[in-house]
């Protein structure tokens, strides 16, 4: 039982889907209203993973009902925060009866969680990145665990006039063309210079490396990561003479109308030269005529130069959420 609280905290693994089915019906609307994002895909998987007990975490539960949950993945010394909810006080699924407010619910779950990691000699490091959540609302107990906050923008357009695609102005030396599935090892070396010292490194310490790379864009292309990857909205810059990939954009499709740019970097030998400019309108582009209505992206605030590209690509921010590290030897 919680201290003070009228709601207990359990081992998620507990509870088959049938139990959370509400929650996970509220979470996917609020995913809807807030981001305009479809996440009855990642749904139905998280249904696949609670029916096998499989999923690390807690469960809130309040006059016999789970009313939050939170879980984490393992990735070998890594855990990642995978999810955070609860559900609203207003909900028809919570008893009216000793109610306690979501973010109350949340706060727990979340503390909850981070001291399993935290105390687990396995885990070096802890990544989150809840999207849902609003920037700082659950600051303080992350900065009370250890963590380093870093601040990101979701950012979002309209595509009712992108009737055209930009002028491919490249040089001869480079070679303008469509993702291909062979891309994935150039692509994942293209990733890991580009973010060579920069503040995603920090956050995302799969961009560090070609392995961890590699396995950020298997998740994206081949296994839905966010949303469903979407070939005709990625394209490549290639350079004739090496063979390597010199700039890339990748999007994915998150919902009937909204399309989201999963990465987009270029190498830090070929910048300031407009390929990220004309990737990203190009993207927008093929996305309008794939029937989609607007776009969206997530930047990192201290990322100043891409924000001003992207304002400058008719982009404006709707919305904030805090992504969080932890490192063990950072405390030691």
């Amino acid at each position: 039982m919680a201290s003070g609280l009228s709601f207990e905290i359990l081992d998620l693994r507990h509870f088959a889907a049938p139990a959370l089915r509400p929650l996970l019906e509220a979470e996917a609307e609020l995913w809807k209203q807030r981001l305009h994002w479809d996440y009855r895909s990642s749904t139905k998987l998280l249904m696949q993973y609670l029916d096998g007990h499989m999923l690390p975490g807690y469960a809130a539960i309040e006059s016999g009902q789970v009313t939050g949950y939170v879980f984490c993945v393992y990735e070998e010394n890594k855990a990642i925060v995978g999810d955070l909810f609860a559900l609203p006080v207003s909900h028809p699924a919570v008893s009216p009866y000793n109610a306690q407010p979501e973010h109350e619910i949340e706060s727990t779950l979340l503390r909850h969680l981070l001291e399993l990691l935290v105390n687990s000699p396995q885990v070096d490091r802890i990544e989150s990145q809840l999207l849902l959540h609003l920037s700082g609302s659950n600051a303080s107990i992350f900065r009370n665990t250890g963590f380093r906050i870093f601040r990101r923008l979701y950012m979002m357009r309209q595509l009712a006039d992108c009737w055209s695609a930009p002028p491919n102005d490249l040089p001869p030396s480079l070679e303008l063309r469509p993702w291909h599935d062979n891309d994935l090892a150039p692509a994942s070396r293209l990733i890991s210079e580009a973010y060579r010292d920069h503040p995603d490194s920090f956050i995302n310490d799969q961009y560090r490396t070609v392995h961890g790379s590699l396995r950020f864009l298997n998740n994206i292309v081949r296994y839905a990561g966010c949303g469903v990857f979407s070939p005709p909205a990625s394209h490549v810059v290639v350079d004739r003479s090496s063979h390597e990939l010199v700039a890339l954009v990748l999007g994915s499709r998150i919902s009937s109308q909204c399309g989201h740019i999963t990465q987009i970097c270029v190498h830090p030998a070929y910048r300031h030269g407009g390929l990220a400019r004309m990737l990203l309108s190009l993207s927008a582009f093929h996305f309008m005529r794939l029937g989609v209505g607007e776009l969206s992206l997530t930047v990192t605030e201290a990322n100043s130069d891409a924000i001003q590209l992207y304002l400058s690509q008719e982009f404006s921010c709707v919305h904030s959420f805090d992504a969080a590290v932890w490192r063990r030897e950072l405390l030691a």
